[in-house]
């Protein structure tokens, strides 16, 4: 539960730096930064807990090396987290790609399953720490402040759990708050939602105590894949991705439809699923798409996280891709604000550095969803094979796993921007 006690009284108006919207892994990274930096921040965050559900997870090494340098990876993990050596991808138990991260430079070497109620508590323990720090919890941002409409963006309206508004008098509103954004809907930015790359997936999760793969394992199977990795504590965590539309059939089975279909798919964990999968309510259903805005900076405004590009999980990189964006946007923001324009030019070199990688990774994930959803026959499955094979077994397989792990654009932190706080990484 976040315990942060209130800070404003009901109505109020609050002058700050950098208003934030969304308290996921983009908003509080970047509110952690900016406070370490001097700079006033208020956090908006719409829920009251982190104990809700969260599907992704995986935090690749690039995400690890930014959380590291905020010194916050330790005691993030300490919490509770699952370590894989690797990546796979299966077919029939034919093992096609097989991607080790042992070929990368330690500490990070590895990928890490770490629940984001670990992950965002830590953050949120460190802002805490920091003078300049103003959380609004349980409120939603319901208006942007601009006196004409394509004015510059002075701050934000935001409800609180009564529905009495408090108004945030900010130099920069940053929208961290998801593929859903209500702050790029308010803004009239369009999400950019490529449907042609949708899926839908149903989530659950197995106890198997004493059972880690150490490996993310993604499994071809019948019309689509199925996600399989280990998850904190002593359970495997699965994600049946589906092509848009096929997950309305499947529902219409029921409980024993999908279930049959997991347990054909997963044949070694099928006990397992018939065992723990017993009714509609141990899934979760969601729609998945990728997505790229429009526009990612505005005098005043400026989007980050899924809520300027949202990604498939198949790749994993939803929350590294957050965590860079926060690295790169950090001192854009801090040397515009010193100047006194945060304008959209001022800002442009963030969305310049950053849009080109998150690009990069929708086609990574594109090609991805052709090689698992893609049939052929025989022929394209021997294909399939021997570019796997490249990739396993020649140095050509290590440039491409430091790609994925660190992204086109492998982000750091700008610690130099840290005035006094000295921060202790732990690995």
């Amino acid at each position: 539960m976040i315990q942060e006690p209130p800070t404003t009284d009901t109505g109020a108006t609050l002058d700050t730096d950098v208003c934030v919207i969304g308290a996921g892994p983009a908003g509080l990274a970047l509110t952690l930064m900016l406070l370490r930096s001097g700079v006033h921040v208020t956090l908006v965050e719409r829920s009251t807990a982190f104990d809700r559900e969260f599907h992704g997870e995986i935090l690749q090494p690039g995400g690890q090396r930014i959380l590291d340098e905020l010194g916050v990876l330790a005691g993030a993990t300490a919490r509770g987290a699952a370590r894989m050596r690797g990546f796979q991808v299966l077919e029939r138990e034919r093992v096609l790609l097989d991607i080790d991260y042992g070929r990368l430079r330690a500490p990070y070497d590895h990928l890490l399953a770490l629940p984001q109620p670990h992950l965002l508590e830590e953050l949120l323990a460190a802002c805490r720490e920091l003078p300049g720090f103003t959380l609004l919890e349980g409120h939603r941002i319901a208006m942007l402040r601009q006196k004409r409409p394509d004015g510059p963006c002075t701050g934000a309206v935001v409800n609180g759990p009564d529905r009495v508004p408090v108004t945030v008098r900010a130099r920069v509103v940053a929208g961290a708050d998801g593929r859903f954004s209500k702050t790029r809907a308010l803004a009239g930015i369009d999400a950019g939602r490529r449907e042609s790359r949708t899926h839908e997936v149903v989530w659950s999760s197995l106890h198997v105590p004493g059972g880690a793969t150490g490996q993310a394992r993604v499994h071809r199977a019948a019309g689509g894949a199925v996600l399989v990795h280990d998850s904190h504590p002593g359970r495997l965590r699965i994600g049946w991705i589906l092509p848009h539309g096929v997950r309305r059939g499947a529902v219409r089975r029921g409980i024993e439809g999908i279930r049959g279909e997991l347990a054909g798919a997963l044949p070694q964990y099928a006990d397992l699923v018939h065992e723990q999968i017993t009714s509609m309510a141990d899934l979760t259903l969601s729609d998945v798409f990728a997505s790229h805005a429009g526009e990612w900076v505005r005098d005043g405004l400026v989007l980050l996280g899924d809520s300027a590009h949202a990604h498939g999980p198949i790749g994993a990189q939803g929350i590294n891709l957050a965590l860079q964006d926060a690295a790169a946007l950090h001192p854009v923001l801090v040397s515009a604000l010193a100047d006194g324009e945060p304008t959209a030019r001022r800002l442009a070199p963030y969305r310049d550095r950053r849009a080109p990688a998150a690009a990069a990774v929708q086609r990574m994930e594109a090609v991805q969803a052709r090689s698992l959803f893609g049939g052929g026959g025989p022929a394209a499955a021997l294909l399939r094979a021997r570019a796997a094979a490249v990739v396993t077994r020649t140095p050509i397989g290590t440039k491409i796993t430091r790609e994925v792990a660190y992204g086109q654009d492998p982000a750091e932190v700008r610690t130099d921007l840290f005035p006094v706080l000295q921060v202790n990484r732990s690995l």
